[in-house]
């Protein structure tokens, strides 16, 4: 009887600790909204340079209208110049590829693209501040590219 008593306590013990080793999946956060922003690539064209982002809006709400500044540098690390991307509308959950020719930039000379700020950022029950807050940049091209 003592033998089955203290396998008895031996079986509840590391029942025990195996319970403490299970995750808290009910405690696990869910993701943060999202805003993703790629520069997928930057090829020549007949204007100049064309930009090609892949955007894929996580925030969970459709957004009517989002507009970033961004700065151009050239290859020695001096901006070129300001200009707006209008992304236009961009529905919540969806994946979105843009293009925009930039005249008179030659892709070769570009260093890196810098967002300034969200000129818009437009949606129902949106904050304004969120494209910036929100945003993830990535690069697939050789071109730096982030906030």
């Amino acid at each position: 009887m003592k033998s089955l008593m203290t396998s008895f306590r031996l079986l509840t013990s590391t029942f025990a600790m195996s319970l403490a080793t299970v995750p808290a999946w009910a405690e696990t956060p869910a993701p943060a909204p999202q805003l993703s922003l790629e520069l997928n690539t930057a090829q020549r064209s007949d204007k100049g340079c064309r930009l090609t982002f892949v955007v894929n809006n996580a925030l969970g709400v459709d957004l009517s209208k989002a507009a970033f500044e961004i700065a151009l540098f050239n290859e020695t690390g001096v901006v070129d110049r300001l200009t707006v991307l209008d992304f236009k509308d961009l529905p919540a959950g969806k994946t979105k590829v843009t293009r925009f020719d930039l005249a008179g930039t030659d892709c070769g000379k570009l260093s890196r693209v810098l967002i300034n700020s969200a000129t818009e950022c437009a949606g129902t029950g949106v904050d304004p501040a969120a494209c910036m807050r929100a945003l993830k940049t990535s690069t697939k091209t050789g071109i730096a590219f982030g906030v």
